[in-house]
């Protein structure tokens, strides 16, 4: 009898421990997708491949490329976003670059518009209209303060965390003019952990990158990105210059030997996001951190969505039994 009752005790014991798993909340991942330009495309597959395990983030915190690849996620435009930047080859990658008489930036604002409208967003689509959470990093131009977008139009929010300096203009939002939110914090783990998340999935797409883009230069001139054409005509006004240069960036020149201007911008932006994102991460750490290797992707190589894609995949694949255990 006594045995009968310690016995029943324990069963007791047991099916309220099991009442309390039962009844415990579900713990919020959330994912910081991490600035990179062109190398921002191992998000798509990295996403893709969490999906697959049955890991589905609640909140999703993206700075620049992060926040345009975590907003076609958030809005469903994840697979459609894929096929275009997968057909995408170098010469519509340059397309989307000229220079214009304000000298405002680079980048084709019209077309990437248009861009945005069909692989990504309506205008008028609302944050809050998303199922998951969502919020886009951006720096004041003025104060260098970091500014969170989690409220108003979707696209407003991608435009304004992307806007590179040189590349594309400053975004004026609620009278302050925003810039690209690398500069401020690259791999948004704070943002997470400010709306709840219980465990944080960082994406580092700036993993020893410093030096990486000009030694890979250095050691294949071919591949190099000048501003000046063998053989041509020399520009003599500055406007022709700067057209000239760009109609030249994702051309080769076996004659390069120094850094040109677009190598030397993009190894210095390479340079501050390596070392920003590792005071950042140092300060607030994530609770795992993804970091895809594509450290000879240059910064406006879009057209290489192929192999950053895959990548990205592989790296969530290689991580897969600390993802296991971490959110499931």
């Amino acid at each position: 009898m006594l045995l009968y009752l310690y016995g029943l005790q324990g069963s007791r014991q047991a099916a309220r421990l099991g009442e309390n798993t039962v009844n415990q909340p579900r713990r919020r991942i959330g994912l910081a997708l991490g600035s990179g330009s062109a190398r921002g495309w191992a998000h798509i597959g990295i996403i893709q491949e969490l999906e697959t395990m049955g890991i589905r983030p609640d909140i999703v915190c993206g700075t620049s490329v992060g926040a345009l690849v975590g907003a076609a996620y958030v809005s469903g435009n994840l697979d459609n976003l894929e096929q275009w930047v997968l057909s995408l080859t170098k010469l519509q990658t340059a397309r989307f670059f000229e220079i214009n008489r304000t000298f405002s930036g680079f980048v084709n604002t019209d077309r990437l518009h248009r861009f945005l409208n069909k692989h990504l967003c309506d205008d008028d689509l609302q944050i809050s209209d998303c199922d998951q959470t969502y919020a886009a990093v951006a720096t004041e131009l003025h104060s260098g303060r970091e500014v969170w977008l989690r409220e108003g139009p979707l696209l407003d929010a991608v435009w304004a965390s992307i806007s590179l300096p040189g590349l594309f203009p400053a975004i004026r939002n609620n009278h302050h003019w925003l810039v690209d939110g690398g500069l401020v914090n690259p791999v948004p783990v704070s943002v997470c952990r400010a709306l709840d998340a219980d465990i944080v999935i960082a994406v580092n797409l700036n993993d020893s990158i410093a030096g990486q883009y000009l030694e890979a230069e250095q050691k294949d001139p071919a591949a190099s990105r000048s501003d000046n054409s063998s053989g041509s005509q020399q520009p003599t006004s500055l406007l022709d210059r700067v057209r000239n240069y760009t109609a030249n960036l994702f051309q080769s020149d076996d004659t390069a030997t120094n850094p040109g201007l677009f190598d030397s911008i993009a190894a210095s932006i390479n340079i501050v996001h390596d070392r920003i994102t590792r005071s950042r991460m140092a300060g607030d750490p994530p609770d795992l951190v993804l970091s895809p290797q594509m450290r000879d992707v240059a910064l406006l190589e879009f057209y290489r969505a192929s192999e950053s894609i895959e990548e990205g995949r592989r790296c969530v694949r290689q991580q897969s039994e600390r993802l296991q255990r971490l959110c499931l």
